[in-house]
């Protein structure tokens, strides 16, 4: 009998329960990362953000809705949070990463809370690929996968428009031969 402990092995069982333990997806490897441009979209929305927060916070500050000091200090947070929001962009993009496996896509992002999507191919029922004015201005795209669950919708952000649409080629020719054999 295998080691219960072994969660890598496929037979492995616990002495106690008669069900198999399931080998643990590795998401080591090789993955790709998105475009180093794409901070720049990012640093775009968060400027966004941040003039309508610091404007709207603003705006009560002056009238008389509230009262004097905490106005200001609801100001005072919304410029703290916009700059938070600055320093952090760039690593927020450089933890969105891809790996392209034998039988499905992985997808991660997220600094603190992390977000690891497995897409099987076979599951992929649309690809498709969209480019926002500022990801346009500098040559990128994302990339949006499209399944029956809803849980597992990935969009992948800032590929290069030359890379999205190589990507969503091998998809779907992936996916239709995965399909095939269901």
């Amino acid at each position: 009998m295998s080691d219960p402990t072994n969660v890598a092995g496929h037979d492995a069982q616990h002495p106690s329960d008669s069900s198999p333990v399931t080998k643990r997806v590795e998401i080591g490897g090789d993955w790709r990362r998105v475009s180093p441009k794409y901070i720049g979209v990012e640093l775009v929305g968060v400027a966004l953000f941040g003039v309508v927060a610091i404007g709207a916070t603003a705006v009560f500050a002056l009238t008389k809705w509230f009262a004097e000091p905490l106005g200001w200090i609801l100001v005072g947070v919304a410029v703290v949070v916009t700059l938070v929001m600055f320093v952090i962009a760039p690593r927020r993009v450089r933890s969105i990463g891809y790996q392209l496996r034998d039988d499905d896509l992985l997808f991660r992002r997220g600094i603190m809370f992390h977000r690891v999507v497995s897409v099987p191919y076979g599951r992929m029922q649309l690809i498709d690929i969209n480019r926002g004015p500022v990801a346009r201005f500098l040559g990128l795209a994302e990339l949006r996968f499209v399944t029956a669950a809803a849980a597992t919708g990935v969009t992948i952000p800032g590929l290069a428009d030359a890379d999205a649409d190589a990507l969503r080629d091998a998809l779907v020719s992936l996916a239709e031969t995965r399909r095939a054999g269901l």
